[in-house]
């Protein structure tokens, strides 16, 4: 099966998850998911994350979707349906392997980002876009699937840990002063 074809997965008696590639037609719904998602991850850690501005969202997904092209056609997203409207989103992105210099064996790699309405969770739509970008991202080569998730996300960490995913090491920071750059 071609993995960004329409998958479909039964959520209990009425509900069906159609998953699909996004098309151009979907780039509303997309922002409205990035937008929504934002919202979400503010209310976590305000320090952290920002509202995007919508216009440069929808420049985003339009110049990701719009070409057809090249790396366009690399865009590799996807949306999730019930009841034929947009309630999901995964974006699987190809990461580049690491220069000759560097000591991790080379293998290629990609993040997934996914994303679903709060109304519409705990309804299967999220672990079918997952479920999706894997096949997606293993048909391109990819071998190693990250999420990066902030600790502070617990439900995201309890829903990629339900899909299989697992620590692969740490990542520590230290704040530095200063202020944000201004976008």
């Amino acid at each position: 099966m071609d993995p960004h074809r329409t998958a479909q997965a039964e959520v209990g008696r009425e509900q069906t998850v159609v998953v699909r590639p996004a098309e151009v037609r979907d780039i509303p719904a997309l922002v409205r998911l990035r937008l929504a998602n934002a919202e979400q991850h503010i209310a976590l850690a305000p320090g952290t994350y920002r509202m995007p501005d919508a216009e440069a969202v929808r420049r985003h997904f339009e110049a990701r979707l719009s070409a057809g092209q090249g790396e366009a056609a690399e865009a590799l997203i996807s949306v999730a349906e019930l009841d034929a409207e947009v309630v999901g989103m995964a974006e699987l992105v190809l990461l580049p392997e690491p220069p000759e210099h560097q000591i991790l064996v080379p293998r290629a790699a990609a993040e997934i980002h996914t994303v679903v309405l709060e109304g519409r969770r705990g309804r299967g739509v999220g672990s079918a876009l997952v479920r999706a970008t894997e096949r997606l991202a293993a048909e391109r080569g990819v071998v190693q699937l990250y999420a990066g998730i902030f600790a502070a996300n617990t439900d995201g960490i309890g829903f990629y840990s339900a899909c299989g995913f697992g620590p692969r090491g740490v990542v520590l920071s230290k704040a530095l002063g200063g202020q944000p750059r201004p976008h």
